[in-house]
């Protein structure tokens, strides 16, 4: 079973003392120098405290559920929940791109990044000023300045999803008891991601990294993961972002300056092998390691979020196909995040990655399957018949952990960053890329084509294989905004969409309906997924509508309010900007 980190909160919360009972932002009781003093006095302490910060990336308001199954649609791969056929001013609205600044899912992640931000600011300053950082044993000082890195870290993942989301933003950096003022105006991104650039340098030297001497297989933070992150986060300070005076997407003349960073950081984790490579089978990575609780032993798996049973965490039941607990009868789970059917016909139908990113099907009771109508798709990584041991309860706490950042990740921002630096893909840059397409393929290497030359033409490519590679993983629309393309690949999508559905083509020889039957644990097709369906049933298979089953209103329901220049940021909770007099809505809202 995975060595799960693990949150102890009786220490952690003594020096937290009022942070979890705030009731608007930055309304917070700042712990006392007594409680600083006690959980800052030795390394078992600390650690706690620790664990105190990394416990706010979990649960229902961090990437148990928001943060990573529905702030991140609808996208071009998958859509959000669709259980409204009306507004809401709730999670379908946030998915239609139809927010109001008073939406139900707003303010509660808001408030736990910025509660994040908060512990991890109290161990950044008392972690480097306890007495055994610098005069402790060689091994205390060791695991002082690990706990620092990560500690820096932390607080830089916090402030990207804060930024990706809202923008610029108020930055705090230093503990509530140390600033003069709690309401602060927003700074400009761009000088809270230099910050975070520079602080992910120096954590980097602090943390190790994965499986050096003494170092546990568990879902901390490693180097390997520091730097990950660092080249992310220097892509989007070097992307497009859409901008409060313009209310435009805008990219800064120095963007290069970051995408060499990102550039360098990357290479640096590529020729650490021993550390970090890819697991040669895709599906393995989800079913083999995230779906049966355990490290992926190659590394591919860089940074995790820990969310064991008794952690708030929905994945699975919250977006993968409808299942039975062995304990009950009912079946349970939302399936919530559906795939668009264009990105299935997207997929050469030689991608493995395929069938493991989207799930046709829902569970029956005997194990069984039963295909779902193909505007029902589900995201197919996280799925119940894939845990191993298999759900025994109804819980909606599935322990599954959501994954932030893949080596794959880190393959492809390498080849993405190399093309825009030298005007076009250097032969490293097509290796990074044709890493990440040809394990795609396994099995049908020779499919995967010829790797562009041409600057915008491998761009282009990188395009589709991080849509390919990511998808139902919360990466796609962050991606499509930074690259300024979000608003153009939702009007593909529904002109796509819209050809499917009239029977054009490239479309226009699709199966209407598909025959099935399950045998064992498996769906078996009768037909071709890429030829008209034949006239007759066979004898013992059942027809689903395929094609059929999109209608002219599911074309509408997709990001249907979306608006270009305005709908790339979310607006800020109100009872932020009520709470704090120098704050007020941007970007149109």
């Amino acid at each position: 079973m995975k060595a799960k980190i693990f949150f102890p909160i009786a220490i952690a919360l003594v020096f937290m003392l009022g942070l979890n009972s705030c009731k608007r932002y930055l309304d917070m009781s700042p712990p006392s120098a007594f409680d600083e003093r006690f959980v800052f006095s030795n390394v078992s302490n600390a650690t706690s405290a620790l664990m105190g910060v990394y416990e706010q990336l979990t649960g229902d308001n961090g990437y148990g559920s928001r943060l990573s199954m529905m702030y991140p649609y609808d996208t071009d791969d998958f859509i959000g929940v669709t259980n409204a056929s009306a507004p809401d001013n709730n999670s379908r609205d946030l998915s239609r791109y139809n927010l109001q600044s008073t939406n139900g899912q707003l303010t509660l992640p808001f408030q736990q990044l910025y509660t994040g931000v908060e512990r991890a600011n109290i161990c950044i300053k008392n972690i480097p000023a306890m007495a055994m950082y610098n005069n402790g044993t060689e091994t205390e000082k060791q695991q002082l300045r690990r706990l620092y890195g990560e500690a820096l870290t932390l607080r830089a993942q916090f402030y990207l999803e804060l930024i990706r989301n809202w923008g610029d933003l108020p930055a705090i950096f230093e503990p509530a008891i140390d600033q003069a003022d709690l309401y602060l105006p927003k700074t400009d991104r761009d000088q809270i991601y230099d910050r975070l650039i520079d602080d992910l340098k120096t954590a980097a030297e602090l943390v190790p990294w994965r499986n050096d001497a003494g170092v546990a297989a568990d879902e901390r933070i490693t180097k390997g993961a520091v730097k990950g992150l660092r080249a992310r986060i220097a892509l989007f300070r070097g992307g497009y972002s859409l901008r409060s005076a313009s209310e435009q997407m805008e990219r800064k003349a120095d963007y290069l300056d970051f995408y060499k960073i990102a550039r360098d950081e990357c290479a640096e984790i590529m020729a650490r092998r021993d550390k970090h490579t890819l697991n040669p089978t895709y599906q393995d990575v989800f079913k083999n390691y995230i779906d049966a609780f355990k490290i992926e032993p190659n590394g591919e798996v860089m940074f995790e979020v820990a969310l064991g049973k008794d952690i708030s965490g929905r994945i699975g039941y919250y977006d993968g196909p409808r299942f039975y607990a062995s304990s009950g009868t009912a079946q349970l789970g939302n399936s919530s995040v559906r795939a668009v059917p264009v990105y299935f016909y997207a997929f050469n139908a030689l991608d493995t990655r395929r069938d493991v990113t989207l799930a046709p099907y829902y569970n029956n009771a005997d194990k069984t399957k039963a295909v779902q109508t193909m505007v029902n798709m589900v995201s197919g990584k996280f799925r119940a018949d894939w845990w191993n041991p298999a759900p025994a309860s109804a819980s909606q706490q599935t322990g599954i952990n959501w994954p932030i950042l893949r080596f794959p990740d880190v393959l492809l921002m390498f080849a993405e960053a190399e093309n825009e630096l030298n005007n076009g893909p250097t032969a490293a840059a097509k290796s990074a890329y044709e890493e990440v397409r040809k394990r795609g393929f396994k099995g049908n290497e020779t499919a995967i084509g010829v790797t562009p030359s041409g600057k915008a033409d491998f761009f282009n490519a990188i395009v589709n294989e991080r849509y390919f590679e990511f998808g139902a993983e919360g990466i796609r629309k962050y991606d499509l905004i930074r690259w300024n393309l979000l608003a153009s690949k939702i009007a593909e999508t529904r002109a796509n969409y819209t050809k499917m559905l009239n029977k054009e083509a490239p479309y226009n020889n699709l199966p209407q309906n598909m025959y099935y039957k399950s045998a064992s644990t498996e769906v078996i097709f009768s037909n071709s997924l890429y030829a008209p369906t034949p006239a007759t049933t066979p004898t013992g298979y059942t027809r689903v509508g395929w094609v059929s089953s999109i209608t002219a209103a599911w074309i509408t329901n997709f990001a249907q309010y979306f608006k270009p220049n305005h709908s790339e940021l979310l607006p800020l909770p109100q009872s932020v900007v009520e709470s704090n007099p120098k704050l007020k809505q941007d970007y149109g809202y």
